[in-house]
């Protein structure tokens, strides 16, 4: 694999600002994909969620086969009238990632992001933001942009590329994610 042109795509699932990192050279480039507030229809609801995923395909499409894909895992605690639809746009992406694009897709949970990027599983966005702050000097107001950069750090670091110094015990934090054969 040559490492100078490896793509990793970072991907932190939201309804309402979905944080996406494509890191191609050595670069990370961040964005969000928002979204309004919609209708209590199902219609309405399927179109927010195939928004959401026609974005991420863009960026996917417009560059090189990325070597790997990192998503933050489902947060499982989390409850309330949109649990449903999250989960919904979660395993849309995750098949069309796996199935039609046949990319290596590895899931980080929640903790491990938040212990890879400042020693803390129970880190909070600002302690995520500082974190890429001082160890990356980016100043990242958007907190899907942060986690989304953190992910596909941890793809980047684990491909053998880490974007950032990082202290060993934040590092063990990657020996939680299942990392796909293709991407070991």
């Amino acid at each position: 694999m040559n490492t100078t042109s490896t793509r990793v795509i970072g991907l932190d699932l939201s309804l309402t600002a979905t944080g996406i990192a494509d890191a191609q050279g050595d670069r990370i480039h961040t964005a969000t994909i928002a979204t309004h507030p919609y209708g209590p229809g199902l219609d309405e609801r399927m179109r927010r969620i195939w928004y959401i995923a026609e974005r991420i395909w863009r960026v996917i499409e417009d560059g090189p086969r990325p070597a790997l894909v990192v998503i933050e895992g489902p947060s499982y605690g989390s409850c309330g009238g949109q649990a449903h639809e999250r989960a919904g746009l979660w395993w849309h992406v995750a098949d069309r990632l796996l199935g039609v694009y046949c990319l290596p897709v590895a899931t980080v949970p929640p903790a491990a992001v938040k212990k890879y990027a400042t020693g803390k599983g129970t880190a909070t966005k600002p302690d995520m933001r500082m974190a890429l702050y001082k160890r990356a000097g980016l100043d990242v107001a958007d907190d899907g942009q942060v986690d989304a950069w953190w992910l596909a750090a941890a793809g980047l670091d684990h491909l053998g590329r880490p974007p950032v110094t990082l202290p060993a015990d934040q590092r063990k934090a990657l020996a939680a994610v299942e990392w796909p054969e293709e991407a070991k």
